[in-house]
């Protein structure tokens, strides 16, 4: 009977508890984003991502030069910050810190060419301090990101 039990609560409340371990958006987002982007696929990091355009070539590797255009945004809506400039886009090497960990981390999964929707949970944006004045705290960011260019790296 106990035996019965010990299984019983592995095969119900193990495999409940490992879901809510990967996922990452804070639930009032994920309700908001499984509602909004039903398409969207999810990665293995819990980063959720609609493929607009897509590019060709390999994918981009940990020290890879990237430039890339992009819009950040809240799930409100509500814009915080923007590269839109193709003469000007933001450049660094994927891996280095440069960026926020939910960068580096979906570009990895990009080409050249590609354009996404990518939606970063809070502890793979800026997490609990934000960027002040830009980005509160424990915010679920929104980025529109299009992959211009690729050198590939060390």
């Amino acid at each position: 009977m106990l035996k019965r039990f010990f299984l019983f609560i592995l095969l119900v409340w193990v495999p409940t508890v490992l879901m809510a371990q990967r996922e990452k958006l804070p639930p009032e987002d994920y309700e908001w984003v499984t509602t909004n982007f039903p398409s969207a696929k999810k990665s293995n990091t819990g980063i959720r991502y609609i493929e607009i355009e897509n590019g060709s070539g390999e994918t981009i590797n940990r020290g890879d030069l990237v430039s890339v255009l992009y819009v950040g945004r809240f799930l409100s809506g509500e814009t915080f910050d923007q590269k839109i400039d193709p003469n000007e886009p933001l450049t660094f090497r994927v891996g280095r810190n440069k960026v926020v960990r939910g960068w580096d981390h979906i570009l990895q999964i990009m080409r050249p060419g590609d354009k996404w929707l990518v939606i970063i949970p809070p502890e793979l944006a800026y997490g609990t301090k934000g960027r002040p004045p830009m980005v509160p705290p424990d915010k679920t960011l929104v980025f529109t990101m299009q992959v211009l260019d690729v050198e590939r790296g060390e």
